[in-house]
């Protein structure tokens, strides 16, 4: 193992977010663990991608020349990790980058080996459109039916996960199937998903958010198969 070994690499897939990119690059570079930053230009049109070359050897900037899909750009990313955690870190606010040391803790400390950032430990966050409300419950239903586990909040961005369980996955995702893709993975290991409260911000479709309520389908039927596929 390399003595230099970051504990954290943030993985931030980005497309077209020049508005807020360089502010989500300068709060990871901050934050007070040893982290190497690595942001996947997804095919964005605008200034993202020369908002990132500004950084220099900072940090890691992977680009593809077309939209792949959130999946994609992790995938992309994870062979070079070089953290002892991979967590993902959204290129818009949504989440609170000072919040991950607080995330990653309990990996680092041996006591697991993936943490989710849960959203609604203080219930639903105020401003999120009522259908994603919806579908965020039933996919916390869905993990207890399936997989006779209770996870509050699925869907969120921010899991943790250490790095060589996150390879060993094996991720197939190309778009938001990510998340589900990585929840059952990981219950299916056996693995013990500890959760921790974290701040949630969203945003609207107007202000540039990709995921929507109709990806919903998608993320039930990537628990369902990887619950029964041998």
């Amino acid at each position: 193992m390399e003595s230099n070994q970051p504990d954290v690499t943030a993985i931030v897939p980005a497309l077209n977010e020049e508005a807020t990119i360089a502010e989500v690059v300068e709060r990871l570079l901050a934050l007070p663990v040893s982290i190497q930053v690595i942001v996947v230009d997804d095919g964005s049109t605008d200034g993202t991608y020369a908002a990132l070359m500004a950084y220099g050897e900072q940090i890691d900037v992977l680009r593809n020349e077309v939209r792949s899909g959130k999946g994609n750009a992790i995938r992309k990313a994870l062979p070079h990790a070089r953290g002892k955690v991979t967590v993902i870190q959204d290129a818009d606010l949504e989440y609170v980058p000072e919040e991950l040391p607080a995330l990653v803790a309990p990996i680092l400390d041996g006591s697991t080996n993936v943490v989710f950032g849960t959203r609604f430990s203080n219930g639903m966050p105020r401003g999120m459109a009522l259908p994603n409300k919806i579908v965020n419950v039933l996919l916390a239903w869905s993990v207890r039916l399936l997989f006779g586990k209770r996870v509050t909040d699925e869907a969120t961005c921010y899991k943790a996960v250490r790095t060589d369980v996150l390879r060993g996955m094996r991720l197939e995702c190309r778009r938001f199937e990510f998340c589900p893709e990585v929840t059952a993975k990981a219950l299916r290991q056996g693995e013990k998903i500890v959760e921790v409260p974290i701040s949630y911000v969203p945003r609207s479709k107007e202000a540039g958010k990709k995921i929507r309520w109709t990806d919903a389908p998608e993320a039930f039927w990537t628990l369902f198969k990887y619950r029964f596929r041998r």
